[in-house]
């Protein structure tokens, strides 16, 4: 039997011939992500238009699913989709590479990390020291203590990533503390960007107020109680991570451009590791893009900027050590109040627990919990059982996305019956059954199976 016309009309005016229309209330402000899989409306999603309309409670995103279900396709809607909107996408750490052709696309700033591409020094001030210069007063201190902060911080996450079996001391941190005030005080005849083999010669040389910080009453308890710091430090100049953290930054990042990636597949091979070690300099990095928008905007000095900072593969970098996890939740609690968006992706929950401590695996939930809207792609039942706990599902919700979760044929070449098709929630509302088609030219800057070709859907 032939196919019926399909006709589609606003309910104004299809009202007389159908007077049975009901709309579902979804939000039409944003970027669309789709059509509504009931109704057939556009949805739109927009963590920023959702917060200033009282929708949500923070512009946290958590999206889940299993892979091929389009959790990267989606991101890059809605990021792209936010350009329009003046929004900046950051792609902290694109390990595959699945971002860098979009931002490519944008005009944005592609810079590749790894062994004999571009460098990442974890101690540069980036933006923030460029920022810095057109600061004085109260505003260049506040900026100068976040600097010192950021360093002292990418110093231990590193520590951490290499000295697996112990953390690194009280101790070792006040006197990395006192390394970085001695390499940044130009009245010491020093001053600009220190680098970690800058750390380790002046550990090395045992001034006076690195042996003061390290509560030591002679040269030979100072080496032997930093012994185990200096050997740390050595790894990351000299060990597997040797040629991407031991120099300068080789391409600083544009604080002008309309997107940015940092693409580190160059490293993704090397192991955890060093995966791990690319990630958390990269974030520290980018989020200092941020802190330096602000900086210039509270001075009067730049336009006010938002930006989406996208954290793809999240898991991969909180497992390399105990405590880690401790900087991406830090991370995330302190630019909640800004214009800032988190956007974080990863296949499962059983990807954060599978973090080495207890305490790591409870923080990484609570991700979760506090991104006020969590993307629902294609998840087995057992999936969603572990997740109700932190996001209220139904039970109609729950088979709703259990039925995404496997493909319904043995039939090879078949398309993924969850590809595309996403449940938002948000709060204890119900949530939005959403489909996305991909237009112009997306199935070619969206594909992430290089090998099978473009496609049409996500």
């Amino acid at each position: 039997m032939e196919a019926a016309p399909e006709y589609q009309a606003t309910t104004v005016q299809a009202a007389g011939l159908f007077p049975f229309t009901a709309g579902s209330g979804s939000p039409a402000a944003g970027v669309p992500v789709g059509r509504h899989l009931l109704w057939g409306e556009v949805v739109c999603l927009d963590p920023f238009a959702w917060l200033e309309q009282g929708l949500v409670t923070n512009r946290g995103i958590f999206v889940l699913g299993q892979p091929g279900t389009g959790k990267s396709a989606i991101a890059k809607r809605l990021t792209r989709g936010g350009m329009a909107f003046g929004v900046t996408p950051l792609f902290l750490g694109d390990a595959k590479p699945d971002y860098s052709p979009v931002v490519g696309s944008a005009g944005g700033q592609v810079v590749r990390v790894g062994r004999g591409l571009d460098r990442i020094n974890p101690l540069d001030s980036g933006p923030l020291g460029a920022a810095l210069t057109h600061l004085s007063g109260q505003a260049a201190a506040t900026v100068r203590a976040e600097v010192r902060g950021r360093r002292i911080s990418a110093l231990l996450a590193l520590a951490a990533l290499v000295r697996t079996s112990a953390p690194v001391t009280n101790g070792e941190e006040a006197v990395l503390g006192a390394a970085i005030d001695l390499l940044t005080d130009p009245h010491a005849g020093r001053g600009g960007e220190p680098t970690v083999p800058d750390v380790l010669s002046l550990l090395r040389q045992a001034p006076d107020q690195v042996m003061s910080a390290a509560e030591v009453t002679s040269p030979d308890q100072y080496h032997l109680e930093t012994r185990r710091l200096r050997q740390t430090l050595r790894t990351l100049c000299d060990g597997s991570l040797r040629g991407v953290f031991d120099g300068p930054t080789s391409t600083p990042l544009d604080l002008s451009a309309p997107a940015i990636s940092v693409d580190i597949s160059a490293v993704a091979s090397a192991g955890d590791t060093l995966l791990a070690a690319a990630m958390l300099s990269t974030w520290s990095y980018g989020f200092a893009v941020i802190d330096a928008a602000a900086a210039l905007a509270d001075a009067g000095l730049a336009p006010r900027r938002r930006f989406v900072a996208v954290l793809d593969e999240l898991w991969r970098a909180l497992r390399g050590a105990p405590g880690l996890v401790d900087h991406a939740d830090a991370l995330t609690r302190v630019y909640r109040g800004r214009d800032v968006a988190h956007l974080m992706v990863t296949h499962s929950l059983d990807d954060l627990n599978a973090l080495p401590s207890e305490a790591d695996r409870a923080k990484a939930r609570g991700f979760v919990d506090r991104c006020a809207i969590t993307v629902l792609a294609g998840l087995p039942m057992r999936e969603l059982d572990e997740l109700s706990r932190i996001v209220h599902l139904t039970t109609a919700e729950r088979q709703l996305v259990a039925s995404w979760s496997s493909p319904e044929t043995w039939h090879s070449g078949g398309r993924h019956p969850g590809r595309g098709k996403y449940l938002i929630k948000t709060g204890q509302r119900i949530g939005i059954p959403v489909e996305m088609e991909l237009v112009g030219d997306e199935p070619v800057l969206y594909e992430t199976d290089h090998r099978a070709g473009p496609r049409s859907t996500p």
